[in-house]
């Protein structure tokens, strides 16, 4: 990438952190803020006055993946909802949006899964995914509903990573059972399930 006259320091920034992603998705986390300050147009003197060390980069890096699936699933919220189950539809929604470019997607995914590797970057992970199992869990479904639908939908939105396809309509025919599952707890607990003790085969 060349370097652009210019630009603000809001649109270097972006621009580093999206080098970044390129060269460690691509090189590793062994890549140096060398090949990161080429790759973005930029000296290594004016990456480091954006981010002082790699590991600020990784973490910054990291906490613009989550806070884009943050704000991702608040652009889901329908203001006219307000029924329990608010926030997990808008997560399901999130999760199984058609992927416009799977590639990308998968490339997102690697990225992510090389940056879980840093014991930082996996305290922040872990800290994030705290929060919001904390405000699945305050959203007022059945425990057991909640397990079962995000546990779907986290499922089927990591198949890019493996090559699998998202875009079908099985796909849009999921998601929508698993919201109606959100208005309607009482259809998983319709179900006929078989007394365990009776199922067991001698």
């Amino acid at each position: 990438m060349g370097r652009t006259a210019g630009r603000s320091p809001e649109d270097t920034r972006r621009v580093i952190l999206e080098s970044a992603g390129e060269v460690i998705r691509t090189r590793g986390l062994n890549a140096s803020l060398d090949d990161i300050a080429r790759h973005a147009g930029v000296s290594k003197g004016g990456l480091i006055y954006h981010f002082a060390s790699k590991d600020e980069l990784l973490l910054a890096l990291a906490r613009n993946l989550l806070a884009r699936f943050r704000d991702d699933v608040t652009a889901r919220l329908d203001p006219a909802d307000d029924a329990p189950g608010r926030f997990t539809r808008a997560y399901i929604r999130a999760l199984l949006a058609p992927v416009e470019d799977e590639v990308a997607a998968r490339r997102e995914m690697a990225l992510t899964s090389q940056l879980s590797t840093v014991p930082a970057v996996a305290q922040l992970v872990a800290a994030d995914t705290a929060e919001l199992n904390a405000e699945l869990a305050a959203d007022g479904l059945p425990a057991d509903v909640l397990t079962l639908v995000t546990a779907a939908a986290d499922g089927v939105s990591v198949a890019p990573m493996w090559g699998g396809p998202v875009a079908t309509p099985e796909h849009r025919e999921l998601e929508k059972r698993l919201i109606q599952l959100t208005r309607w707890p009482e259809l998983w607990r319709s179900v006929p399930w078989p007394d365990q003790a009776t199922s067991r085969r001698p």
